[in-house]
């Protein structure tokens, strides 16, 4: 097989394609939560902490202490945002139905085994 098929075969793999789509839709939510971020949360923010401190500069020697803070508060809020957002808001519009159940109990023995088992591949007793 040449380069180029391997290439092509490697390319064309599902988890290749997937990974893909996850970036670039990833990368495009990622500007809506900043956005987000930046327009709503972080001035109901500025209302809760003073506006005279300067913390994202604060430094210890040649440590930039406060830069370190910053970009922790920052992926803080941004975490916090994608929760509430994504798992609290739309989670409720979105229904989980429970699979089917694809085993049962032995009787005897209570392993599990297969719906469509009739003896219980542990115990061989009849189920």
């Amino acid at each position: 097989m040449s380069m180029k098929d391997e290439f092509k075969a490697f390319i064309m793999k599902g988890n290749v394609v997937d990974l893909a789509i996850a970036v670039v839709v990833g990368g495009a939510f990622g500007k809506i939560i900043t956005a987000f971020v930046d327009g709503i949360v972080m001035p109901l923010v500025t209302y809760v902490l003073p506006a005279n401190i300067k913390w994202e500069e604060w430094v210890l020697g040649t440590f930039r202490i406060g830069s370190v803070l910053g970009a922790t508060v920052n992926f803080l809020i941004i975490a916090l945002v994608i929760f509430l957002v994504l798992i609290k808001f739309l989670g409720k519009f979105v229904k989980k139905e429970a699979a089917a159940p694809t085993t049962k109990e032995c009787p005897a023995c209570l392993e599990q085994v297969p719906l469509k088992a009739t003896r219980c591949k542990h115990c061989t007793s009849q189920v």
